[in-house]
């Protein structure tokens, strides 16, 4: 664990690319000093901050919604629907973004032909910035909401009937029960399962690389990890894409704690 954490922060104090990958020197926070001048960065944060908020609420919100349905007593077949909502989570992820790029590419693609069935137009969603980005999200979120739903629903099934039935006497609606019981007693569980979703929101690599080549159209959907993996191993300055990788941790981290913290307090 240390180790590579500690090389890689050596690698972003120095001038390390293709051309001296042998004989690289330290030169201090130069590269540092480059990531934080890089317009490209701040726009590329600036999307990847959109694309982990984005993500994470709707992971959540669909997850808590789903495990909701599936624990109330008058759904049928409840055990068959959670094996299949769970396929999204189960089958990798890069078999999942190449066969939705599949779906989402050009006029005959599955998603454009369900578009022309229900009289909508075909929309460019690979060359348009606006458009892949959104296909990019719809994914993550139909990849990642099983993980909330499980969490969701194994919190749900250790309150208590006790609490329902006593606020049912009372006199309390649905969504009373669900925003003053069901909210409360579910953040504890909910609270570190949001934080794995930002984390992996925020680092997710696979399906932006796989699904846009990493940047289609014209950069407009890099994240800040993509950025990274790009820097590397396409333009091979290795010195700078650590820095930012470092930066990124960083970034990360402070995020993390402070909304940890922000949920320690509400309790």
């Amino acid at each position: 664990v240390l180790y590579p954490l500690f090389y890689n922060v050596i690698i972003s104090l120095s001038d390390a690319s293709i051309y001296n990958i042998r004989e690289w020197r330290v030169t201090g926070p130069r590269q540092y000093l480059l990531v934080f001048g890089d317009p490209g960065f701040w726009t590329t944060f600036s999307r990847t901050v959109l694309w982990t908020v984005a993500c994470t609420v709707l992971q959540v919100a669909l997850g808590v919604l789903l495990a909701a349905l599936l624990h109330q007593d008058f759904i049928r077949g409840r055990t068959l629907w959670r094996v299949a909502l769970l396929l999204p989570w189960a089958m990798p992820q890069y078999i999942m973004a190449l066969t939705w790029r599949g779906m989402f590419a050009g006029e005959n693609g599955a998603v454009n032909t369900l578009l022309a069935g229900i009289g909508l137009p075909a929309v460019d969603w690979l060359n348009s910035p606006v458009a892949a980005f959104g296909a990019m999200v719809l994914v993550n979120v139909w990849m990642g909401f099983p993980f909330m739903m499980v969490v969701a629903l194994t919190g749900m099934r250790a309150i208590p009937d006790s609490v329902y039935e006593a606020a049912h006497l009372e006199g309390a609606g649905w969504w009373w029960q669900f925003t003053r019981l069901t909210a409360p007693l579910l953040r504890p569980v909910m609270l570190p399962a949001t934080t794995l979703g930002i984390i992996w929101n925020f680092n997710s690599l696979n399906l932006v690389w796989l699904f846009t080549a990493g940047g289609e159209p014209y950069g407009s959907t890099h994240i800040l990890s993509s950025y990274v993996y790009e820097t590397a191993f396409t333009y091979y300055r290795f010195g700078w894409s650590a820095a930012l990788s470092v930066v990124i941790f960083i970034m990360l981290f402070l995020a993390v704690q402070g909304f940890l913290a922000t949920g320690r307090l509400r309790r």
